[in-house]
Parts: C-alpha cells; sequence; structure tokens
C-alpha cells in the first residue's frame, strides 16, 4: 500500500432548483460524470442517484473492497460476494432527517471454509475506513453459500 495522507476530488456542477439535476465527476480519473438528483422522498425529481443513495453505496462498497482485500492477503478462496444495503432515514432529536441506520446484507458464495469466511467477514466490519467514520448505526446479516 502506497503511503498516507491520499487524496480523492470530486466536483459537482448544477443550477438552481431542487427539481434540477446536477452532474457530478472524479477529478484527475477517467471515470464518466453521473447525474445527481435530490430524490422524491424529499421532493426532488429523482430518477437518477441521489445523496442518500451514494451513502448507501459507499458504506456497503467499503466493506465489500475491505473484505475483498482481507479476503485476498489471508488467502481465502470464494467464488463471488454479493451485497445490499438498506438505508433508514428518520427525524432525529431536533426534527431534521438523520442517516439513522443501514443495514448490510453480504452474500459469499463458494467458500469452502466457512467458519473461517464468518471469521473475515466479522473482522472486516473494524477494518473499514468509512462505516468507521460515521455517526449512522450499522447492522450486518452474512450468509455463506
Amino acid at each position: 500500500m502506497s503511503a498516507f495522507p491520499k487524496t480523492f476530488i470530486v466536483s459537482s456542477q448544477g443550477s438552481s432548483g431542487v427539481q434540477e439535476k446536477w452532474i457530478n465527476m472524479l477529478v484527475d480519473k477517467e471515470c464518466t460524470p453521473f447525474d445527481m438528483a435530490i430524490p422524491p422522498e424529499f421532493e426532488g425529481p429523482g430518477g437518477t442517484y441521489s445523496p442518500e443513495d451514494l451513502y448507501a453505496l459507499s458504506l456497503m462498497n467499503c466493506y465489500l473492497a475491505t473484505f475483498k482485500y482481507i479476503a485476498e492477503k489471508s488467502k481465502l478462496h470464494y467464488d463471488s460476494i454479493d451485497g445490499h444495503a438498506t438505508l433508514f432515514v428518520d427525524k432525529g432529536e431536533e426534527k431534521a432527517p438523520w442517516m439513522e441506520r443501514v443495514l448490510i446484507k453480504i452474500s459469499l458464495g463458494g467458500a469452502i471454509q466457512s467458519e473461517r469466511a464468518l471469521a473475515l467477514m466479522e473482522k472486516t466490519k473494524s477494518h473499514c475506513m468509512i462505516l468507521n467514520s460515521v455517526k449512522t448505526k450499522i447492522e450486518f446479516e452474512f450468509q455463506i453459500n
């Protein structure tokens, strides 16, 4: 792994109005820009990714990436990994919307050493930097097929 600190630079551009989508991009990376919109649940147009979607995706994909790294370094063989995340938004103490909790379901296919795989899945929870940087309650369900 390369030296720290590391930087990740992103950019957004849009116009006024909650019904207007805006565009996001990664700076200095050759990735396709993508649209973003306020979701219908918050009176936006929807139809594309919302900040809430990316928040849930970020948490789940941090877990997947960290598990893949730990499993490879531990020489754990598996055929597939699938993730599904559900973000629960409620009103907090100050009556403002709050990312209350996220349920992350991970299914691991083709792991011959299921007990070892489960131990590495548990270990991954404490090594995921994004999961460990948020206040949202994180819940997991693991399945090994």
